[in-house]
């Protein structure tokens, strides 16, 4: 477990819950922010990722028209298999992207699968 990925998350991936149900442990994180993102709420209907998170509706973000736009979250740090495995928690209208926080970090994060960026 020597290569971590990073995972910038804003929402349930960032309960202590989900990320035992999901990867057998807690993973490690630290504050950060996405500029140019807003932030919205997406009803889930998978029941399996309902049971898991605890919730029905989940954080969505996509892409803002103001660059004073900004969402806060956390870096989390996983190995590939667990960028993989938060793949399949992660709904269809997710999708990965690599993006570039306010601290200079360059993370992946799941953002609307609608948006073109």
């Amino acid at each position: 477990m020597d290569k971590f990925e990073k995972l910038f998350s804003y929402g349930t991936l960032q309960q202590e819950g989900v990320q035992i149900a999901t990867f057998g442990r807690r993973l490690e994180g630290a504050a950060d922010q996405l500029a140019g993102y807003k932030l919205g709420l997406l009803e889930i209907e998978d029941p399996e990722v309902v049971a898991t998170s605890g919730r029905t509706h989940h954080p969505i973000i996509s892409r803002s028209d103001s660059e004073v736009d900004a969402v806060r979250g956390s870096v989390l740090l996983l190995t590939p298999e667990e960028l993989q495995q938060a793949d399949q928690y992660e709904v269809a209208a997710y999708k990965r992207h690599c993006v570039t926080l306010e601290s200079g970090t360059v993370a992946w994060a799941y953002v609307d699968a609608r948006d073109q960026a």
